[in-house]
Formats: C-alpha cells, sequence, structure tokens
C-alpha cells in the first residue's frame, strides 16, 4: 500500500493536478471515474508497473522476514547410570552454578562394591606383611641347612682323610652313610634358597601386581559411586525438574530434566531468508529487529554469518533413495545476526519471535569512483529504497501488539 502511495506521487497526483487547476476541469462532472481512467489510464498502468518494480526492488536488496528468533540451547540432565532417585536437591525452577549437585541415585551397590575394593586392598597389604615373614622364615631356614650342610661335609672330609692315610680305620659304610646325608643336606639347600626366592617374587611382582589390580578396582568403584551423584556441568538455570525421590532414571529411556546455560539465547538472533536473497545477505550487512516479547523497540544488528546451506536439502545415507517432492517447502538461507551495540537484546526473552530487515549499503562501491554516473545513480536509488522497509518495520513494531492483543482474538 506505501509503495502504491509513493508511486502515485509521480503519476496520477501530477496528472489529477494539472487537469484540476491547469484545465480548470471539476470532479463529478468532467472529472468522473470513467474520465479518470481514459485519460489516466498511462498513468495508472505507469503507477502499477513502478509500484511492482519498487516492492521487487525493495524486496529482494533490503530483505525481511518473520522467521527470526533468538535460539537457545539446551544441555540435557542425563545421568550415566540407571537407578533410584534417593535426594533431589533443586526445585522445579532454579538457578544453579557447576559442579552443584542436581540430585542423587541410590548407591548402595556401589557402596558395596567400594567397600569391596577396600578390603582388597587391605587383604593384599595383610599377603605382603605375611610374605615378608615368609621370606624371614626362608632366611631361617636356608641358614640352617647351611649350617647342616657344613657338619656333614666336614664330618665325611674328616673320616675320608682317615681312610685315606690309614686304611680300613673307618668303615666304607659310614663314608657312603655320610656322602648320602651331604646330598640329602645339599637338597634341603636348594630347597631353602628356591623357597625364599618364592618369597621374594611374591613380594617384589605378584602382590604389587595384585595391589595395583586392586587399586584399580577402587577407582572404579569409587567413578561408579560418583556416578550415582548427577552435577550441573555449566553455570546456568534448570527449568521444569519434576524428578522427585523414588522415580527411576535410565539414560537410555529419557533425560531427567534441561539445564540452561547462563547466556544462552542472548548473543545472536537466527532469522531465515528466502533463497532468492542468497546472493545479497551478506556478512556485514546493517540489520533491524523487532521482537514480540519486547514491543515497540527497533534493535539495531548486524550480519555476522551467513550459513552456506539450506537445511531443507540435508539428507542421511540409509537403504532409501531420495525423493525430491518429499520437500514440500522451500528452505531458507539462514543468518545469524548480532546487536550493533552492548545490550542490544537486553529485556528480549530468548525463544522470542522476532520481525527483522536486513539493508544493502553500496556507499563503499559509489564511494570508489570505480563505476559510472548512471550505475551510481542507481545503486544510490537501491540504497534510498531501504528507508522504505525500514518505515514498515516500524509500523510492524508499533502494530504489533495491537496484532497480538486484539486482532488475534486474545
Amino acid at each position: 500500500m506505501l509503495e502504491i502511495i509513493l508511486c502515485s506521487l509521480v503519476t496520477i497526483l501530477p496528472d489529477y493536478l494539472y487537469r484540476r487547476y491547469r484545465q480548470g476541469k471539476r470532479i463529478g462532472h468532467e472529472i468522473t471515474f470513467y474520465s479518470v481512467w481514459f485519460e489516466l489510464r498511462f498513468g495508472i498502468i505507469g503507477c502499477l508497473m513502478l509500484t511492482v518494480a519498487l516492492i521487487t526492488m525493495i524486496f529482494y536488496y533490503h530483505p525481511s522476514t518473520t522467521s527470526a528468533t533468538l535460539y537457545f540451547r539446551s544441555v540435557p540432565i542425563v545421568p550415566e547410570v540407571a537407578g533410584r532417585v534417593a535426594e533431589v536437591h533443586v526445585d522445579v525452577s532454579a538457578p544453579v552454578k557447576q559442579g552443584d549437585v542436581i540430585f542423587r541415585l541410590d548407591s548402595a551397590k556401589q557402596e558395596a562394591a567400594l567397600l569391596t575394593a577396600k578390603r582388597k586392598i587391605a587383604e593384599v597389604d595383610a599377603a605382603m606383611l605375611a610374605a615378608q615373614a615368609d621370606i624371614m622364615k626362608a632366611e631361617g631356614q636356608l641358614q640352617e641347612a647351611k649350617g647342616s650342610l657344613q657338619q656333614a661335609q666336614d664330618e665325611l672330609d674328616t673320616k675320608t682323610e682317615l681312610q685315606r692315610r690309614s686304611p680300613g680305620t673307618v668303615p666304607q659304610r659310614d663314608i657312603e652313610k655320610l656322602s648320602v646325608a651331604v646330598a640329602g643336606r645339599q637338597g634341603s639347600l636348594d630347597a631353602a634358597t628356591a623357597s625364599k626366592q618364592s618369597a621374594m617374587v611374591r613380594v617384589s611382582a605378584l602382590l604389587p601386581a595384585e595391589k595395583a589390580s586392586a587399586e584399580a578396582a577402587l577407582a572404579e568403584a569409587q567413578v561408579d559411586l560418583d556416578k550415582t551423584v548427577i552435577r550441573a556441568g555449566v553455570d546456568g538455570r534448570i527449568e521444569q525438574f519434576g524428578l522427585r525421590p523414588g522415580d527411576i532414571v535410565n539414560p537410555m529411556i529419557r533425560t531427567a530434566g534441561v539445564l540452561i546455560p547462563e547466556g544462552a539465547g542472548r548473543r545472536a538472533l537466527m532469522a531465515g531468508f528466502g533463497q532468492i536473497e542468497a546472493q545479497v545477505m551478506k556478512v556485514g550487512m546493517v540489520a533491524e529487529a523487532t521482537c514480540i516479547s519486547k514491543p515497540w523497540k527497533i534493535i539495531p544488528m548486524v550480519v555476522t554469518n551467513v550459513q552456506d546451506y539450506i537445511a531443507a536439502g540435508q539428507f542421511r545415507g540409509g537403504e532409501q533413495l531420495i525423493e525430491a517432492q518429499q520437500v514440500a517447502a522451500p528452505g531458507t538461507i539462514l543468518v545469524f545476526m548480532e546487536p550493533l551495540y552492548k545490550g542490544g537484546l537486553e529485556g528480549v526473552t530468548p525463544g522470542s519471535s522476532c520481525i527483522a530487515n536486513a539493508y544493502t549499503s553500496n556507499h563503499e562501491l559509489i564511494s570508489s569512483g570505480k563505476i559510472g554516473s548512471f550505475k551510481s545513480f542507481a545503486l544510490h536509488v537501491v540504497d534510498a529504497t531501504g528507508l522504505v522497509h525500514a518505515l514498515l518495520l516500524r509500523i510492524q513494531a508499533a502494530l504489533l501488539p495491537i496484532k497480538t492483543l486484539v486482532l488475534s482474538g486474545h
């Protein structure tokens, strides 16, 4: 409507003023509906053509969208183990800091496993003391075997020397008995040496390995016990948290609640513009937005990122072929816009729906002097038409509360 009024100012209005005041024609006599159409048909057609051209230029170079939202990310509260809720430390809606306890699961099984692991370590420590005592015992047996062997060897050597010097003095049977005794005591010495080595290996290698395994089991049991205490991973706020003691939670079925990180949805506005405007949307474009949760307020913004993919065209590889007709509605170009000034989004509720405009600016190209006068004038016209869309946005911002509260049947 505004475009038609603007175009009529340079077509229909001058023609009417000329015929009314220059030619002296009167409304209702010489100037009738038929005469206006007959005499102004070229002006009316020209006005309509200019209106269509103006609307096309405005909406193409200064795109607008009503699909703009302050999206925010939520963090699911998911325990790593399934179990029954024993304690709940937060209300239905409450702020939390990183590390705060949200709820605790029944940990009787994990505590029993932790106690078993501790007892296993104590058992290994006791076995270590017993093994050290076995080493001392083996050393005593080794010394005793050495003494017995030395005694038998000395007696054998003495009687063998007497037999050599005076044959027949010592019976041959005694010498044979002593030889057998020496061999037996040598075996006892070897057994005592092996027993000591076995005890030392147990103390130096086997028991330390068992203790390391027991300590690893203790650490694992402690981790499992810690998993029964669910804490906040980030600063934020918990909303709609209905978990209560006695409930069963299972991470494979559903989450226990939702944690909204602090500052989520307060940095950037995500807006979906039409695909035809993909060549126009550029990083650095000045934009404006007005949101339902903060009426009658125009927020200056700047385009910080333009997503180079359209979500409607994505697919996941599988066993079925793609059918193009399944994409019923064309997707949009996702654009990220941030406030031009600090605190621009203060007071805007995260998740709020907004209306956004983006404005094309050719000022740098015009100022560069690299283009001709006609093209420079045309670009001036393109930039100037952004004023129309800015005015339309302000009208929408003014009427938005009325449309929402009155005309929507609120």
